[in-house]
């Protein structure tokens, strides 16, 4: 139970820094450096069980851009219906 907790508190710290990396980005070679890291903080986040509705709400993205990067780039897998 402790490590649920602990993870759930790290993906919030994780997404904090993903909301705090993507509003302070300024210039061209800084706004791409910056958003490397607002990515990683934001599959970080994910990893550690924070849904993907809240990380977008958060950084303002929308749900979309969100799951192409927590997947890498990758489209989101499709569920196929029975």
């Amino acid at each position: 139970m402790a490590r649920r907790t602990w993870q759930g508190t790290a993906g919030r710290l994780m997404l904090a820094l993903a909301v705090l990396l993507d509003r302070t980005v300024t210039g061209r070679a800084a706004k791409r450096r910056l958003q490397h890291c607002r990515d990683a903080a934001l599959r970080a986040a994910y990893r550690r069980g924070v849904p993907v509705e809240v990380l977008a709400s958060r950084t303002r993205l929308t749900q979309r851009w969100v799951r192409t990067v927590v997947t890498g780039g990758k489209p989101p897998p499709v569920d196929e219906a029975a």
